[in-house]
């Protein structure tokens, strides 16, 4: 491993080369190919032979520059996907076998002009974050041999991050898309579930399995995205690309933060100082930073390997596990033998405990456009590592074994460097099929770190930005503050939520109203009366909401009197648009201004 600069393969950089003739695809191939030949040997399980590249670039050359998306860009493979030129191992030489024909993304891709190098190396049957479970050796991270590389995509990430390929394909079950890319300063992108088809792709857990990419920026993993996310019939679970019906406006955008104890750096006080540092600089964005609670998340990622979906593992190779164990890794076995514990009863008590999860989950996404996490808690040496395979690997797992169980598409890109120099980096996440809206702010939280690319002597600074999706960013928003029966949780909330409201903060009025209880009468519950009054009044607790515009019409309509709407007077001095009641229609026995709000006042007649 060399500590010089990386070459820039970056693919925007290579095709504009490629179209001002400076240089060619052979020439950036070539190099690409012997560079690698030089490479750690554990970064590659097997690559072919010149003449099969030749092959590709032959044809390639007959064809225009400007006529192909990713003409004459090199990539590699995870040894879990098929190319025909090459066996598919999936680590494990006994399971070794030549595919009749390259997976679906695969074939995309070629055809899309992309050179494909070799099959990288992976914790076997890709189960693992950390990059040492394989008989093919530990392929060396690119900042720090000492350090793990990250798995299970290990030698995926270590290609693009030395500049032997362009990007590169993973996969991500739990993480194995995200960690590798935080380990060697990457940007890696887990899409939704099923936008990527799966088909030619050794499963790991086939429900929750996602192929993956590495690069160098968002706008080179974008790129790849335009050219693999095509619906395959032939995947039983691939799922054609649907719009997302959150509302999205890239002016007024809320990220959420887990709260500081649910923040786990596992004792590394420079990954708490990245993060932090991280918070600050999506601030300086523009962006809106609110505390959110990540425990439903945490506990479904707890299912992903105490509950029964370790058995879908178990389910691809049960003949090789149980006639000729010894041919897997030894912490590998171990782990997917596990899968021949859980009956039918717990496959369905897990399912049950994790669709009241998702629901639970489902919740934050009424109050923020994305949640920022770290990507992975700490980095640890491969000794440490191999000395406490599971735990450690469990760590590395917090922030990202969640994410297919819930369905939900992230992008993880690099944070900052440790005082040990390694790379560490960042997840933004939001809801299935919002990655494009959700590339822009990691592009944009990429391109403010300043960081080096990969190991590149490029600087983030200077990577392109993302255009950002138009469907919706036009709409314009309104605020409306609520004090009683559409607060968070409550009954009437559903007529916030079901138009696309988010909650923006929680506040209060200025010291000078009144709160009385209105009857509910049939299926209108008890609302709240807020009066502005001269005297006798006090601050009222309410919340402040957005709706787009073109759905506020609607909602004053769904609102029976005495209930109607004006501007309420916050504490800070604003005035918002809001509920405010009829003082004609208000009894003296119904105040309950004494309570502060509404919630309080419930609280009392509960108790």
């Amino acid at each position: 491993m060399t500590s010089s600069p990386a070459p820039d393969l970056s693919i925007a950089t290579l095709l504009s080369a490629y179209r001002s003739k400076t240089t060619t695809p052979r020439e950036v191939v070539r190099a690409a190919f012997d560079l690698a030949e030089k490479s750690d040997s554990a970064i590659w399980i097997a690559r072919p032979e010149w003449s099969v590249v030749d092959g590709l670039l032959t044809a390639l050359e007959k064809k225009d520059p400007t006529s192909l998306p990713l003409y004459g860009i090199p990539f590699a493979i995870k040894d879990n996907i098929d190319w025909d030129a090459l066996p598919t191992t999936s680590a494990c030489p006994a399971y070794s076998y030549q595919p009749a024909k390259s997976a679906f993304v695969v074939e995309k891709l070629i055809a899309a002009g992309a050179i494909p190098l070799g099959k990288t190396n992976l914790d076997q049957f890709a189960t693992g974050l950390v990059g040492v479970r394989s008989p093919y050796g530990v392929p060396q991270n690119a900042f720090d041999a000492e350090y793990i590389p990250g798995g299970s995509s290990s030698g995926s990430a270590v290609s693009v991050a030395l500049g032997l390929a362009s990007f590169s394909l993973g996969t991500d079950t739990a993480g194995s898309g995200r960690v590798p890319a935080s380990f060697n300063n990457l940007v890696g992108w887990k899409p939704t579930r099923g936008l990527l088809s799966s088909s030619g792709l050794v499963p790991a857990c086939r429900t929750l399995d996602c192929i993956s990419v590495f690069a160098l920026s968002v706008a080179d993993a974008s790129a790849v995205a335009d050219v693999v996310s095509e619906f395959d019939k032939a995947d039983a679970y691939a799922r054609p690309y649907v719009a997302s019906q959150r509302p999205w406006d890239p002016a007024s955008v809320v990220i959420g933060v887990p709260k500081p104890e649910q923040r786990d750096f596992f004792g590394d006080a420079d990954a708490q100082r990245l993060y932090e540092a991280s918070i600050a600089r999506a601030e300086s964005l523009g962006w809106r930073i609110r505390e959110v609670d990540l425990q439903p998340f945490l506990d479904a990622a707890r299912l992903l390997y105490e509950g029964p979906w370790v058995a879908e593992r178990y389910s691809v190779i049960p003949e090789l596990i149980e006639k000729t164990p010894e041919a897997l890794y030894p912490v590998t076995r171990q782990i997917i033998e596990g899968g021949a514990k859980p009956n039918a009863v717990a496959a369905f008590t897990s399912q049950y405990r994790l669709a009241e999860l998702k629901r639970a989950s489902e919740a934050v996404w009424s109050e923020v456009d994305a949640i920022l996490t770290p990507t992975a808690g700490t980095i640890y040496k491969v000794a440490e590592v191999l000395a406490e395979p599971i735990k450690l690997n469990s760590n590395l797992g917090k922030y990202t074994n969640y994410m297919n169980l819930l369905d939900l598409c992230a992008w993880a890109v690099p944070a900052g460097f440790l005082g040990n120099g390694l790379p560490w980096g960042i997840t933004l996440f939001s809801p299935a099929f919002e990655d494009k809206r959700l590339a822009v702010l990691a592009a944009a939280m990429h391109a403010k770190s300043e960081l080096p690319v990969g190991k590149t002597a490029i600087n983030s600074s200077a990577l392109p930005a993302m255009p950002s999706p138009t469907a919706s960013a036009a709409k314009p928003w309104m605020k409306i503050a609520v004090c009683g029966a559409h607060m968070e949780g409550l009954p009437l909330n559903h007529q916030l939520i079901s138009r696309g409201g988010r909650l923006v903060r929680k506040g209060s009025t200025t010291p000078d109203y009144r709160l009385y209880r209105v009857p509910g009468t049939g299926s209108i519950p008890d609302r709240p009366g807020l009066v502005r009054v001269t005297e006798g009044g006090t601050s009222i607790a309410l919340e402040v909401w957005e709706l787009p515009e073109d759905t506020v019409g609607s909602f004053v309509n769904a609102v029976p009197p005495p209930l109607g709407f004006g501007k309420v007077q916050l504490e800070d001095g604003t005035k918002v648009f809001g509920f405010l009641c009829e003082s004609i229609a208000l009894q003296p026995e119904e105040e309950i201004t004494s309570f502060g709000g509404w919630r309080d006042w419930m609280k009392s007649r509960s108790s």
